[in-house]
């Protein structure tokens, strides 16, 4: 696969959050956070468990409801109106740690599910489509297994294709390889690596620095629910300006 151009970000930023605040019940999780993200932009969110990231890019597809600030995706803000939810939901995917694949549907059942039922998509076409990425994720021999006959890593991926089924504009991946074994991390990573060369608007929360690294536009720390720094990864890894992320690079990259 040939790596492609780096999209530039055209015009507004398919994502903006602005202020973003979130509780749970006393404790506020999410500290006035702001983040734009571009057309094509690979942006990476790490930090110390707690720190808010999974509950911050959950509120972008509105599995997480923000108290208080704005969060506009692709010009539709959400908001309670359920229209909105629905229109920024179809355009996302997402990815996460527990691969939540139906254990009693074959793989190929479990690809084929939502373009059938949400975008009424006939049964040949929603196979084709499935078997086209299953393909992109170099597994398309697994497509009449079931879930529990599959590695871990292998129903990464398959999670990963059914997201793409749906032919998102915009990834979310909540830590997709915390619960693989060493192993299998690798071969995830890999199919992520060649999502974002297609041009994939991604973000992904993780502890892999080198596929930050390697992929990302933009690393984002996160600390106690706040932002703390947000930078371009040699920057971000060369040269950290707040004292926070150095402490929390000294500790992560030790390992």
């Amino acid at each position: 696969m040939t790596h492609s151009a780096q999209i530039e970000p055209t015009g507004a930023p398919v994502i903006q959050m602005r202020d973003v605040s979130k509780w749970f019940g006393q404790f506020q999780v999410l500290h006035e956070v702001d983040l734009d993200v571009g057309k094509g932009e690979r942006v990476v969110v790490c930090g110390p468990s707690g720190s808010g990231k999974s509950t911050l890019i959950r509120c972008i597809n509105r599995l997480e409801v923000h108290q208080s600030g704005q969060i506009v995706v692709n010009g539709l803000e959400l908001s309670d109106n359920v229209k909105n939810i629905e229109k920024i939901r179809r355009n996302i995917g997402m990815v996460f740690q527990n691969f939540n694949l139906f254990p009693h549907l074959t793989v190929l059942e479990n690809l084929t599910l939502g373009p059938m039922l949400t975008r009424h998509m006939k049964k040949a076409a929603a196979e084709e489509l499935a078997m086209h990425f299953l393909h992109k994720v170099r597994i398309p021999e697994q497509a009449q297994k079931y879930p529990l006959q599959l590695s871990g890593g292998q129903q990464q991926r398959v999670a990963i294709a059914r997201s793409l089924c749906m032919e998102p504009e915009i990834m979310l991946f909540d830590e997709p390889t915390s619960a693989l074994d060493p192993e299998m991390i690798k071969e995830v990573l890999d199919t992520m690596i060649e999502l974002a060369e297609s041009g994939m608007t991604m973000i992904v929360v993780t502890h892999e620095m080198g596929f930050a690294r390697t992929v990302a536009d933009k690393v984002v720390f996160m600390a106690d629910g706040r932002k703390v720094e947000a930078a371009p990864p040699e920057e971000f890894f060369g040269n950290p300006r707040e004292h926070r992320t150095r402490a929390f690079l000294d500790q992560i990259l030790k390992h």
